[in-house]
């Protein structure tokens, strides 16, 4: 079995294929405090809680904006496999085109992205990532990845609302009923909820108009939050939940000289 770790700033996903699924996956908190021997051992504890004996799980391929997290993750990584992992960054060699002005600076985890939707949808693309950041990556047909938008994400605008205001408590984010709130917490959950669907399909629009070729580009939301704003969102098409995970898993069958399944 393959083990993929996509490490956000907040969070870091893991999953584990088999073939072409994702037969498990845990969200857990991204801490660049964790020792390698610690990150190993969460590994593992993960694995069992599932069931999954740690030894069938023989490879991995990792994905990081942490570069703290990195080090100790790939440690970890290769004791738990007996094999050193794939690790996914700019120089990779993924078969796909960073058509901007900094190449070397952009993410794993747009990169990784670019791969997967162009890989397994064929035409041109909008991924929108809900995570600590909201991005918007643009992507072609033929894996270019033409540039895109970095916004704060849903939870990290809330989280700086209910930290400068004193008088708001924090809330789950769901949407409400209805947007005007009778209550404190309706008013807090139709502000943070629809502002961010309504500056999402905002984006999008801008995005599609200034689009390159004339195919329309198919719009993905990927992330934690991507299912909570599909049913309010008119741009939303598609969500594709494990999309990070299932690009780390086609990067891993390149990168480690197999042909890459479709």
């Amino acid at each position: 079995m393959l083990l993929v770790v996509d490490v956000g700033n907040t969070e870091t996903t893991l999953g584990l294929c088999e073939g072409e699924i994702v037969t498990d996956h845990w969200r857990i908190t991204t801490d660049p405090a964790r020792t390698p021997d610690e990150v190993f051992v969460a590994l593992r504890s993960l694995l069992q809680a599932n069931g999954v004996a740690p030894d069938r799980v023989t490879q991995s391929a990792i994905g990081s904006v942490v570069p703290g997290v990195t080090g100790p993750l790939v440690e970890a990584a290769a004791r738990l496999t007996g094999s050193a992992p794939v690790v996914v960054d700019a120089r990779s060699p993924l078969g796909i085109t960073l058509a901007v002005d900094e190449p070397m600076t952009v993410g794993a985890d747009r990169i990784i992205n670019t791969l997967a939707a162009s890989r397994l949808h064929a035409t041109d693309c909008i991924v929108v990532d809900l995570g600590t950041a909201t991005t918007y990556d643009c992507i072609t047909a033929d894996g270019v990845f033409l540039g895109g938008v970095i916004q704060p994400g849903i939870r990290t605008s809330a989280e700086t609302l209910f930290r400068r205001a004193s008088k708001l408590t924090a809330t789950e984010l769901l949407a409400p009923r209805k947007v005007i709130g009778t209550r404190t917490e309706e008013c807090i959950r139709a502000g943070v909820v629809f502002g961010a669907v309504d500056a999402l399909d905002g984006i999008v629009r801008r995005i599609k108009r200034e689009w390159p070729r004339p195919q329309v580009p198919k719009v993905i939301a990927t992330g934690g939050l991507a299912a909570t704003i599909k049913p309010w969102s008119s741009e939303i098409e598609l969500v594709e939940p494990d999309l990070t995970l299932h690009g780390l898993r086609l990067a891993h069958a390149m990168l480690a000289g197999l042909s890459a399944p479709r």
